[in-house]
């Protein structure tokens, strides 16, 4: 059997019901386990180092945040990723994407810019070394500190609850051919506008930026976007 979860770390702090889940969240999120494929409890535990007790517990939770689906008679799947998934939630991200841009333009601070800065050279260095998984978890703190420099908690909360979301899907749409280049000169103009405190075109760009990254989620699913009809 080929091995593709990494074995069990225990944490004498955390059920092991937990550590479980999220190793295998994160196995879904990054596309070790893929839409579609079943989820073998004994072949999961056995590659884990663990019982079959916390990998079924694991699955429950995983089906309820939507990463898992329950096949009666059939068992656990991956669960698919449907057009209508990606627009619902790329509809509502650039809502609120818009206005935290926007918010942030009017209440950020030096040193946050400075930080944005930062993550603009660190996002290149992904870039030129072809580093997926770095290039994700910096475009996850790049667009943090825009919430964080909206001032507006709430806002920042509901974002959250996309969190885990949005990370299946930048994993898919970073890795379209060109993208990744893309992406960075979108941020470097939004980092811009927002330091310039223009509010409006700060809007603009962080709308733009998030339905680009849409269209390329689809293209790399081979689908070509269709306007909804009102």
């Amino acid at each position: 059997m080929e091995r593709r979860l990494l074995p069990i770390k225990l944490d004498n702090y955390r059920p092991l019901r937990d550590i479980v889940f999220e190793n295998l969240r994160e196995a879904i999120i990054t596309g070790v386990l893929r839409p579609g494929e079943r989820l073998m409890e004994i072949q999961l535990a056995e590659e884990m180092g663990v019982s079959r007790t916390p990998v079924r517990e694991a699955i429950r939770k995983l089906e309820l945040e939507g990463f898992v689906v329950m096949v009666p008679r059939k068992g656990a799947y991956v669960s698919n990723i449907s057009v209508k998934d990606i627009t619902d939630v790329f509809e509502l991200r650039a809502a609120l994407e818009s206005l935290a841009a926007g918010l942030a333009a009017q209440r950020i601070t030096e040193d946050e810019t400075e930080q944005m800065e930062r993550l603009l050279v660190k996002t290149m260095s992904c870039f030129e070394e072809d580093n997926l998984n770095d290039l994700v978890e910096t475009d996850i703190d790049f667009h943090d500190m825009v919430y964080r420099a909206s001032r507006n908690q709430r806002l920042v909360q509901i974002i959250n609850n996309l969190r885990e979301q949005l990370r299946r899907f930048r994993t898919t749409s970073l890795s379209h051919p060109g993208r990744m280049r893309e992406a960075w000169e979108e941020h470097r103009k939004l980092v811009e506008a927002i330091a310039d405190r223009n509010v409006t075109l700060a809007q603009s760009l962080a709308w733009e930026h998030i339905e680009n990254a849409e269209n390329s989620m689809l293209e790399a699913m081979g689908v070509v976007k269709q306007k909804l009809q009102s």
